[in-house]
């Protein structure tokens, strides 16, 4: 399997997995246009789109790709019914696309109906967890949005995160704001900045390699709960993960 990405908007990136002959799903078509251009340009023959949510910039090109293209399967949660899905999925369900098995995960936080689907060493969670951070809580609370990434944690440390926005330096100067001292989260700010500089992208990402670097996947840290409770002592995880996210919302 090839993993490609197409960038679309300002920071977001619309990611196609194609195989040797040239089949290929695509993930959160925000927009059609650059799709149909990598389309053209690669000779993919699109069998599938796969949406993690319903947000406009993850789905706004699914119609216009469907016109071109009417064979394609749609897979979506229940939120995206509206949105160009054919086939709705849920947690635990199996979406069978390019002979591979890609696995439902449901993860609500960003919004309620976020699903990711993971297929080894594949993620494609939209906007639940990124490089360096995690999505803003638009419709679900902080302890939903623990428990989703806990339970993408919990996934093989080779995964790819394939995250649908270039957030990562913005997300790793945060993280420096909380840990300043932390060699891990200097060394990778270091490196994303770099990166950065020559208009490089930051992504994939390694999830043994986030583990470390995101402070959102460290709360039960002893350096963070240390800072933290140099403000507030705050018991449980779930307490310190929702303390993140609120200084992340105003930083």
């Amino acid at each position: 399997m090839n993993l490609n990405s197409i960038p679309a908007f300002q920071d977001n990136y619309i990611w196609v997995l194609s195989n040797n002959e040239k089949h290929c799903l695509i993930v959160d078509p925000g927009e059609a246009a650059p799709v149909l251009k990598a389309i053209a340009e690669h000779n993919w023959v699109p069998e599938a789109i796969l949406l993690t949510h319903h947000h406009q910039d993850h789905v706004g090109g699914v119609k216009e790709l469907l016109q071109h293209f009417p064979q394609i399967v749609v897979y979506g949660p229940a939120e995206t019914q509206d949105k160009g899905t054919t086939r709705v999925v849920e947690d635990g369900d199996i979406a069978l696309v390019l002979g591979h098995e890609f696995t439902v995960i449901a993860t609500p936080g960003h919004t309620l109906g976020h699903i990711c689907y993971f297929s080894q060493p594949y993620l494609f969670c939209g906007d639940t967890l990124f490089s360096g951070g995690c999505g803003r809580l638009f419709e679900g609370t902080a302890a939903q949005m623990y428990q989703s990434l806990k339970r993408l944690t919990a996934l093989p440390d080779d995964t790819l995160i394939c995250c649908a926005h270039e957030y990562t330096l913005a997300n790793m100067k945060f993280a420096l704001s909380i840990l300043p001292h932390d060699s891990f989260i200097n060394e990778y700010y270091r490196k994303v900045n770099e990166l950065r500089v020559k208009k490089q992208m930051t992504l994939p990402v390694i999830l043994k390699n986030e583990r470390r670097n995101n402070l959102f996947l460290r709360t039960e840290d002893i350096d963070l709960i240390n800072e933290i409770n140099k403000e507030t002592i705050l018991q449980q995880p779930e307490e310190r993960f929702a303390w993140l996210r609120s200084k992340k919302d105003t930083f």
